[in-house]
């Protein structure tokens, strides 16, 4: 049966469908079940839908806890990067999901971002853009807005405090040199990377980008704080101003 032909259950021009009567997941083989498979199979050997099936707990009176994760994973393209983009409200305009399962899905996926943060953050030294991008994905990853963020590190390229300096719309947000260098000051930085994200996920920078990147370069050059690089983040990928060489 093809498994989108379940949505169409309550449409009364779907015709005679019957659910047959084993769909609960009670009634499949044990070693099929999500929870007693990951027990006698491990993690790794679920699928996401599995894995999702297990954080819902039940499906419906005709879909199993499985199926409903199977739509909710189609409707999503099975990007889980899409599916952690979702708001609670938007996961509950799915059929068998309701606010307490939505909030469950939320907050397994923020788990998972927490943990891409604490990993970033043990990679301290910045060597390299690439270094950059990860340390400052777990912030800005899924994000449907832009947010401008500010990187300090010491003479030895650690670093030594990220913060995000403004949280705009989904076209831009302002960043302001002077809360820039003062906080830059206050920690006794010795060079600052600026990081905005386009939720777009278009890389190229804009000429309002370009503008404040040389207005930010040249206060950090008066002021003895050399800006090193601007990330441009996207989920996709970045842009730095930094090796394309024109910072």
């Amino acid at each position: 049966m093809n498994p989108l032909a379940i949505l169409s259950e309550d449409d009364p021009q779907a015709g005679t469908y019957q659910a047959p009567a084993s769909f609960s997941i009670k009634s499949w083989a044990e070693e099929d079940r999500p929870r007693e498979k990951l027990l006698a199979r491990g993690r790794a050997a679920l699928t996401d839908a599995e894995l999702l099936a297990i954080l819902l707990g039940s499906g419906t009176a005709r879909l199993s806890a499985v199926d409903v994760a199977k739509l909710i994973l189609a409707a999503t393209g099975h990007d889980l990067n899409e599916l952690a983009r979702l708001s609670v409200k938007e996961l509950m305009r799915h059929k068998g999901i309701g606010e307490a399962k939505a909030i469950t899905i939320v907050a397994a996926l923020e788990l998972g971002r927490r943990r891409r943060e604490t990993a970033a953050a043990a990679r301290a030294t910045i060597t390299c853009s690439t270094d950059i991008y990860q340390l400052v994905r777990p912030h800005l990853q899924d994000l449907p807005h832009e947010e401008f963020w500010v990187i300090l590190l010491n003479r030895a390229n650690v670093v030594m405090r990220k913060q995000s300096i403004s949280s705009g719309g989904v076209a831009g947000t302002v960043a302001d040199p002077k809360l820039i260098f003062k906080l830059a000051l206050e920690q006794l930085a010795s060079s600052v990377i600026l990081v905005h994200n386009h939720p777009s996920g278009n890389r190229q920078p804009s000429a309002a980008d370009i503008a404040l990147t040389r207005k930010l370069r040249e206060a950090g050059q008066f002021l003895d704080l050399p800006v090193l690089d601007h990330l441009i983040y996207t989920d996709q990928g970045y842009y730095s101003f930094a090796d394309e060489g024109i910072l």
